[in-house]
This record gives structure tokens, sequence and C-alpha cells, in this order.
């Protein structure tokens, strides 16, 4: 460990204070879930309001006192804040309770740390603790005066045991990085493979808890795991879904986001958001039943700004209507007749057909799915096409005309025919 504290343990004391200045105000009842999911068990959720947080504990004396009577009485292990506290803070407060103390960012960390399962997420998790801890460093070995310098220097300088702490995480944070910069190459390689074989990337975002991972098993057949509880999977899945109207496309499932995600967690996860900022496609998994959803919604989405993804054309799905009486599986579409909302039960498997026709819809306005019939003084097309991956089959007509089933990006089709110095007049559609 890099500083002494009281050992950790499941027993938790919630804290959720309303504060004057805050433009929403949102009730403890998702922190709840959040220390649930983490494995604690919740004996009491304090609350109060404040004009502004206390510079030293965050909540006033009298508050303090009612924690510190609470935790005594019930032999609480850790006090978890529905806050960002500062490392003086949360440092006072673990002081003054004699208990470990865990704000909101702590907290989730943790939930990331217990279910990262692949490499990559393992990585991710771990930058973000590790950048997390670097701002909280204390001189927790206090029975080790300062180290001595190099041989045959007596009584040097030296390096304190924090300053040492300081630097291995600094050195650690820098090889994380690295061996993260080196998985986000490859991603971008598969991404770009994607691109050149021209299959539609579909990335399912949403607030935790919303259905992403029972609505991505449910269309593809995949086996991700999915649980009622936040945070259930983290790491991306891709899977291949076939759809009649224009073929095969990728479905990407991503990591939940929360009130308050971390941006540290945000910034550590960018390789595997990236899915989401290049996709074709994004699917916005919405709980239709959560009394929530609105403010859900306009969480995802500033998440979705922040990492860029907001010009994403974007398809709204409304999950769970079988706990909405009276819902049935629809489409809703705008003036124009363009898919804007699905309503769809993942549980129940209803309306997967009606998301899957959205889908096709929507991707079919930038996919050319036809087949072209190119003379042979058309050989330098033909050879681009085929260099590009979006020949299916060929064959030849009786005029020895060369017949291409093809499928790829229109903007990567008009690209090509520019370069060849044609137009789309020149091409005859069979």
């Amino acid at each position: 460990m890099f500083f002494e504290r009281p050992d950790s343990g499941d027993i938790a004391v919630l804290v959720h204070m309303d504060f004057h200045d805050q433009r929403v105000s949102y009730g403890p009842e998702e922190f709840v879930e959040l220390s649930i999911s983490a494995g604690a068990d919740p004996i009491a959720v304090v609350t109060g309001s404040r004009l502004r947080p206390d510079s030293k504990y965050f909540v006033g004396t009298g508050k303090l006192d009612e924690i510190k009577g609470i935790v005594d009485r019930e032999g609480a292990e850790v006090v978890l804040f529905d806050h960002s506290l500062s490392p003086s803070q949360e440092r006072n407060l673990e002081n003054f309770l004699n208990c470990r103390v865990l704000d909101r960012t702590g907290l989730i960390l943790d939930i990331f740390g217990q279910r990262a399962r692949s490499h990559e997420g393992k990585l991710q998790v771990e930058l973000a603790q590790l950048q997390h801890m670097s701002t909280r460093l204390v001189k927790g070995w206090t029975h080790l005066e300062r180290q001595k310098g190099g041989i045959g220097v007596r009584g040097g300088p030296g390096e304190t045991q924090l300053e040492t702490d300081r630097r291995l995480l600094r050195e650690r944070i820098k090889s994380i990085q690295k061996r993260l910069d080196k998985v986000n190459s490859q991603r971008d390689q598969n991404r770009r493979a994607r691109s050149r074989s021209a299959v539609p990337t579909v990335s399912l975002v949403g607030y935790t808890n919303a259905g992403k991972s029972t609505l991505f098993n449910r269309a593809t057949g995949a086996d991700v795991y999915a649980a009622d509880q936040l945070f259930a999977t983290l790491d991306p899945t891709l899977r291949r879904l076939d759809l009649e109207q224009i073929g095969s496309v990728v479905l990407a499932d991503t990591v939940g986001f929360i009130r308050q995600l971390p941006h540290r967690l945000v910034k550590a996860f960018q390789a595997t958001l990236k899915e989401s900022s290049e996709a074709d496609l994004l699917l916005h998994i919405v709980d239709a039943a959560d009394i929530s959803r609105d403010e859900n919604i306009a969480e995802v989405e500033s998440v979705l700004k922040e990492i860029g993804a907001d010009e994403v054309p974007t398809l709204r799905v409304f999950n769970k209507i079988d706990m909405l009486p009276g819902s049935e599986a629809r489409i809703d579409r705008d003036a124009d007749g363009k898919p804007v909302r699905v309503w769809v039960s993942a549980r129940d498997g209803l309306g997967i057909e009606l998301l899957q026709q959205a889908i096709a819809e929507l991707l079919a306005e930038d996919v050319l799915n036809e087949t072209l019939v190119l003379p042979n003084e058309y050989g330098r097309l033909r050879a681009m096409l085929f260099e590009q991956g979006a020949v299916r089959s060929e064959r030849y007509d009786e005029f020895g005309q060369s017949v291409l089933e093809v499928r790829l990006p229109k903007k990567d089709y008009l690209q090509i025919l520019a370069r060849a110095g044609m137009s789309e007049d020149q091409i005859e559609a069979a």
C-alpha cells in the first residue's frame, strides 16, 4: 500500500448531500445501487443539504457527528460519499471517522476493477486507478526516516518514501499508457480492415443497466454476461449481425455510462469508446420504464459529446416495454419517414425484427448495395472495386461484360469513381 489506512469492509454508511448551486438535484437511489454493485452492504443513508461543501470535511460538523454516531453504533467499516472528495477531505474524514472513506469516483473505479476481464479492460482500469491514487499519496511510512544517498555518502539527502512512491507511480502509468497505445493501434487496424471490407459498424451506447447486453445477446445470439446491476459488463464485444436488406454489419457492445462518470475513466477507456465515435450508427439504448430516463438520456449525450461521437447518426431504442403497461413494439418515424425511435423488450424478444428493419433502413442510406455492369474498357474501375474489397461476386453476361455484386459505403464509391475519372451516370446498374 502507498499509505496506511484502516482495513476496508463491506458494512457501509452512504452519504448524499444536496447543494443549493446544483443545476439538477437527484436522489441517492442510484448511489445505493452502485454500492451494492461494488459488494457493499449499505446499512444507512445519510442525507442533507448545504449551501456549499465544507473545505475540511465536505459536510458540516453536525452532519459529521451524525455519521460518526452511525459508524460507531453499527460497526461500519467504510463510508461512501456520493460526491467527489479532495484528497485532504478524504484523509480528514478517515482520521475523524476512524474507518475507510471512498468518494463516488473511488467507488466506480472499484467496481470497474472488479468487473474488467480482458487484458485491455484491466489496463484501462489500472491506469485510471493509478491516476486517481497519485493525487492521494501521503506520508504513509512515518517510521521510516529519510533514506540516505548513494554508497559512500554519509547522511546525504537521498529520496523520501513519498517521493519514491510518486516516481514508481509515474513509471507504472507511463508503462500502461504505452501498452494501451499499442492496443489502440491494433483497434485502429481492425477498424480500417472493417472499413475496407465495407462492413458497417453499429455501436450500442446507453446509461448503465438500460439492457444493452441483453439486447446485444438477443439480436446476435451471443452469450455476453448480462445482469440486473450497474456496470454488469465492461469489456467491449463485437459480433457480426446479418441483415437481409444490406448484408452483414458489426454490432459493438460498449461500457455503460452513468451520471458524473469520472473523467479519468472516460480518458482511460478512450480506445474502447472510439468504437462509438467511429461507428456508422449508434443505438442509444434507453430504459423506457426508468422515471429518470430523460436525465439519463442527457447524461449519455453529454459523454458522447466528450468523446466526439455526438455527430454520429443515432437511433434511440426504448427498451423494457414489458414494464410499461399498454406499450407495444413499434417504430417511430420523423416527417420524412426516417426511423428515429424503436420500442422493444430485449428480455421478451419483442420488437427485435423492427429494430433490425430500422437499422437496415438507416444504413441503406449510406451503403451502396447493387449489381453493376462494367464494359471491358472499365477495367480500371473494376480493379479499384476489387482492391477496396467491395465485390461480393462476379460473372459475365452474353456480351462479355463484367457483372459485379458490390457493397460499400456510398462515400467510398464516389471517391473511387472520382479517382477513375468517371461519374455515376456512366455506370449501368443491372
